[in-house]
């Protein structure tokens, strides 16, 4: 049986990051850019466990802990923007945002 190695896992979170950096910069909907930006966040987290595995610590547990805090913190007030734009101009698109005033 193959075990993974460091760079296995750091390579499939490089992978997961570029793609969330991708869909960031691509797409216009708000609510998948958002979901972009999780995914970037939780390649991070994959990194930090990677780091934390192989150096046999507990520091990259407790920096998870805290980034999946911050995480649904994120999600909260994210959302609660999300909505609020939705019910003010009707569109989740971040073409029709243009403007900042109401």
């Amino acid at each position: 049986m193959e075990h993974t190695t460091l760079a296995h896992h750091l390579l499939l979170a490089g992978l997961l990051f570029a793609l969330g950096l991708a869909g960031v910069l691509v797409r216009r909907n708000l609510l998948v850019v958002y979901m972009c930006l999780e995914l970037m966040l939780a390649a991070a987290t994959l990194a930090l466990v990677a780091f934390s595995r192989f150096n046999r610590t507990m520091d990259g547990a407790v920096l998870v802990f805290f980034v999946i805090t911050v995480a649904a913190a994120e999600v909260a007030v994210g959302l609660a923007l999300i909505v609020a734009l939705y019910r003010r101009r009707g569109t989740v698109s971040s073409e029709r945002l243009d403007v900042l005033r109401p």
